[in-house]
């Protein structure tokens, strides 16, 4: 049995790149996890992109891609006023390194998982420390 978690990104065949959607949260809240994500990953939501709230019967989702093959900075201390649900779609070794980072800014909770043969998609919800 091989140990893939030894494993350096440059040594996965895998995707690196993170679909990120943000919801149930206000839009300072989704603005402050794509400020860690974006100083941490590249990504191709551009810091001009700050979410707005809108307005409307129908839940507001925000939505970026992100590359988690390097990471950038280290991840900061941020704050959130609220919870946020983070669903995010991609290779299990990306999805892994994507908990794992904003874990070392807030309290990560999985609310749930799909898994595929190659990508899986999970429910997070993150609050501050």
């Amino acid at each position: 049995m091989v140990n893939t978690s030894d494993k350096t990104a440059s040594e996965h065949q895998e995707n690196y790149d993170v679909l990120v959607s943000l919801s149930e949260c206000t839009a300072t809240d989704a603005s402050t996890v794509f400020e860690v994500l974006r100083h941490s990953f590249a990504s191709d939501r551009a810091a001009s992109e700050a979410p707005a709230e809108t307005n409307g019967p129908r839940p507001t989702v925000w939505s970026a891609t992100v590359d988690v093959s390097a990471t950038k900075e280290p991840a900061g201390r941020a704050s959130l006023d609220g919870s946020v649900t983070v669903d995010a779609q991609g290779g299990y070794w990306a999805i892994d390194r994507l908990r794992e980072h904003l874990g070392k800014t807030f309290t990560v909770e999985s609310a749930g998982t799909s898994a595929g043969d190659q990508e899986q998609e999970v429910r997070l919800r993150l609050t501050s420390r």
